[in-house]
């Protein structure tokens, strides 16, 4: 396009918002890999802290959710790592779309 004997080129962005939520779920999963392996249970701190949600939060949203991996023990929660971070990831996908 010209203007005033200026030339002007106009760019287009077109956004693929299911890659790019690909892409985000995918960084997620690296993320949670990279936490320490080591580790074989979560406790309720440890949830909070991985997820970055609040215990109330995390209690509205997926806590009382039958699929979610739990055990009690005595009066402390014990959540097993490798299957609540398959349980968060799948979980987070299904959220909004």
């Amino acid at each position: 396009m010209l203007i005033k004997g200026v030339e002007i080129t106009l760019l287009e962005i077109n956004i693929d918002e299911k890659e790019i939520r690909k892409i985000y779920l995918q960084k997620i999963e690296e993320c949670l890999k990279s936490f320490n392996n080591e580790t074989l249970f979560w406790d309720t701190e440890d949830l909070m802290k991985n997820t970055r949600l609040s215990w109330n939060t995390i209690q509205k949203e997926f806590f009382y959710d039958e699929r979610f991996p739990k055990k009690k023990l005595n009066r402390k929660w014990l959540f097993p790592a490798e299957k609540t971070k398959k349980f968060l990831l799948d979980w987070l996908e299904k959220q909004n779309g």
